[in-house]
């Protein structure tokens, strides 16, 4: 077997038994071509089942060294070893003993947000592992409601057909079964059509949007389930759950300039107290920069 058929193959892999969504089919594919390229020039031999079989830790550390130095950060690096990882397993065979490599792990501290690239990878990273491509869709769009309009996970699960067709804003009922209106960024309103075009289900007005794998109403427990694996394999802090992306849609609208009094709205807090906390978070997140970037600090 020619190494340019190796990632062919898996890519054929992925869409035929595993049954992975086309995005991840594509971002799997790229990964294993970029690793076989850079093996055979590492090795000066063509990377055959054999000689993956036989790869390295200081292999696979080359590459992921090689990938650093064209600008991946710790989530995406995580997110390339893991592709790595399945690729390997599927070339060189289920009994092969393959290296293990630890991913690069954020520090862990105080609370922080996750920053968007973070919080980017890990609703790809929950996507590509769902077991089936309207899954996929469906937990993309979940947790960018979460990121994107600041939900919980409880208000996403809630959700009905009622609130189809989407407009700029998406009615919500909160805790004590409050209502309120949040705005709807253009990528969250695709992300959620998305899902509703493949969803196998449909969406009557009066049953619920989200749908779990049996045609139920979508378990929270699923989406967390989901999140926790997902934060392993890109060696995020056990602190990054679902409700943490409500959290750094917060925190991000306050350090963007965003007003007290429409952060509670945004977020259906009975309280002003309750939004308060987010000032304490982004003044330590204040603080950390200007450790980081005086020089005097």
């Amino acid at each position: 077997m020619t190494e340019p058929a190796l990632p062919l193959l898996y890519a054929q892999h992925l869409a035929r038994d595993r049954r992975r969504s086309a995005h991840t089919v594509r971002a799997y594919e790229a990964t294993a071509v970029r690793l076989v390229a850079f093996l055979q020039a590492h090795w000066g031999a063509p990377a055959t089942p054999a000689t993956l079989a036989a790869i390295s830790t200081a292999d696979l550390r080359a590459f992921l060294a090689h990938r650093r130095n064209e600008g991946l950060g710790n989530a995406s690096a995580a997110r390339e070893l893991s592709a790595v990882r399945g690729f390997l397993k599927f070339a060189a065979g289920d009994a092969a003993e393959l290296p293990r490599l630890r991913g690069p792990r954020v520090k862990r501290g105080v609370p922080r947000p996750i920053s968007p690239a973070e919080a980017v990878a890990l609703a790809e990273t929950v996507a590509e592992e769902a077991s089936e491509p309207w899954i996929a869709a469906r937990d993309w769009a979940v947790l960018l409601l979460l990121y994107g309009a600041g939900l919980r996970i409880g208000e996403a699960a809630g959700l009905t057909g009622a609130v189809l067709p989407l407009g700029d804003t998406l009615r919500v009922t909160g805790k004590r079964d409050k209502t309120r209106n949040v705005p709807l960024l253009p990528q969250v309103r695709a992300a959620i059509e998305a899902y509703v075009s493949a969803s196998p289900w449909g969406v009557a007005r009066d049953a619920p949007l989200f749908r779990g794998a049996k045609g139920g109403p979508m378990p929270p427990g699923a989406i967390r389930k989901a999140v926790r694996a997902a934060r392993t394999a890109l060696g995020l802090s056990d602190r990054t759950t679902p409700h943490a992306l409500r959290h750094s849609f917060a925190t991000h609208l306050l350090g963007r300039g965003a007003d007290l009094r429409a952060l509670q709205e945004l977020l259906g807090h009975a309280s002003l107290s309750s939004t308060q906390i987010y000032t304490a978070v982004d003044a330590a997140h204040l603080l950390d920069v200007y450790r980081n970037a005086h020089p005097r600090a």
